[in-house]
């Protein structure tokens, strides 16, 4: 259908319009009124046109809705962990604790919600991914004159939310460019092995305290809670030679330890050895002295009882001396006296005879006659001892 149709705009099969402007306002007029208790005229008042104080009336309210939702666009929640920073026509006023709280509405004053116990990161000489490297940061001088790739992170905290807001004006950037500055210059003062390897550690707590130090004296409110290096490793163009240099340290180390090793097995045998034997030869000496002692006790023993009577002492020393022969030896007693046809007497078979005649199995198991030498009668045989003994004393000197 036309705009320019005649028929536009009617409703129906009747003659209706569009609505009419001065009927609508009649109808909010009459409304208003109803709002504030007051009734509608007859019929000539409606066609009439609002009176001001009507106008005044309803402009009042409206001003009452905007005025109380101003008021309380001035309400804002602090969550616990956080600070609010009220900020009166942008100059700081004061600092509200976690909770509902209240404020002037905009423009007099506004607020500023900081989160002081969340952590914030900063990558140093990499984004998201130590592969993905910037050399622009991560590459540094040692004290050595060596150059080192290194990749680390920087966790921090707020402290204090006034110092953040209003001394900073890019806190990230700053955290970042102080965390370069101070590990090149704690680099800067070590080698490259211990940078590599086993002063990972400390350096980064030595980045952290001069961190503090830096940002402390910027005041900017940031306290660095930990510094991690997450790679360090020399340059790519070097890696190889670097890895045989290291694999030659390493077996240097290697062979270092197996001669202590070594070392640590044969030393403490060897001194043992010789601890026993100066114990033997120190036992051995003890032993000798003692004996010569007592020898020489025991002959001057003997020298005392030879001068109080030299000839019974020769011959007690003399039986002393026999006794201890004959009781290590084999006796074969012979009746010399006695006359006997037998030429030739194997002492050496008597005596195995006699041992084997001795021994458990000849007295179980029947054995061959064994010979027998006949007793030589007692009065002969001790005349003949005592004479042997006299021919004997008067042979010594």
């Amino acid at each position: 259908m036309s705009l320019n149709d005649p028929q536009w705009g009617k409703r129906g099969s009747g003659n209706e319009g569009p609505p009419d402007l001065d009927e609508m306002w009649r109808n909010f007029n009459r409304k208003l009124n109803a709002l504030f208790g007051k009734r509608g005229g007859g019929g000539s008042d409606q066609g009439e046109p609002p009176s001001m104080r009507q106008l005044g009336g309803g402009a009042g309210l409206i001003f009452l809705v905007v005025l109380v939702a101003w008021l309380a666009s001035g309400f804002y929640i602090v969550v616990e962990g956080q600070r609010g920073v009220v900020l009166t026509f942008g100059r700081f006023s004061e600092v509200t604790q976690s909770g509902l709280r209240w404020r002037l509405p905009y423009p007099i004053q506004s607020h500023e919600i900081v989160d002081l116990t969340g952590r914030r990161t900063v990558e140093v000489g990499y984004r998201n991914n130590v592969r993905t490297k910037v050399l622009r940061e991560s590459l540094m001088l040692t004290d050595d004159e060596n150059i080192i790739d290194i990749q680390f992170a920087v966790q921090y905290v707020l402290k204090d939310p006034i110092a953040y807001l209003f001394n900073n004006r890019k806190a990230e950037d700053t955290v970042l460019q102080a965390a370069e500055t101070a590990m090149r210059e704690i680099v800067g003062k070590s080698r490259m092995d211990y940078a590599l390897y086993e002063g990972r550690e400390q350096i980064a707590d030595g980045t952290q305290k001069l961190m503090q130090d830096i940002l402390d004296r910027y005041k900017t409110g940031i306290l660095i809670s930990n510094v991690t290096v997450q790679n360090a490793q020399p340059p790519e163009q070097v890696q190889a030679a670097f890895d045989d240099a290291v694999r030659a340290r390493q077996d240097l180390e290697r062979q270092k330890n197996e001669g202590q090793a070594y070392y640590n097995e044969v030393v403490p045998k060897a001194r043992g050895t010789a601890s026993r034997l100066r114990e033997e030869a120190t036992g051995y000496r003890a032993r000798v002295i003692a004996n010569a002692d007592g020898e020489s006790a025991r002959f001057k023993q003997v020298l005392v009882e030879y001068n109080k009577a030299p000839q019974v002492t020769r011959e007690r020393m003399y039986l002393d001396m026999v006794q201890q022969i004959l009781a290590s030896t084999s006796k074969v007693l012979i009746d010399a006296k006695a006359g006997t046809n037998l030429l030739y007497l194997p002492l050496d078979k008597i005596i195995q005879m006699s041992a084997a005649g001795n021994s458990p199995e000849s007295q179980t198991t029947p054995s061959a006659p064994r010979a027998t030498e006949p007793p030589p009668p007692p009065d002969t045989g001790a005349r003949s001892r005592d004479a042997l003994r006299g021919r004997e004393r008067l042979e010594r000197p």
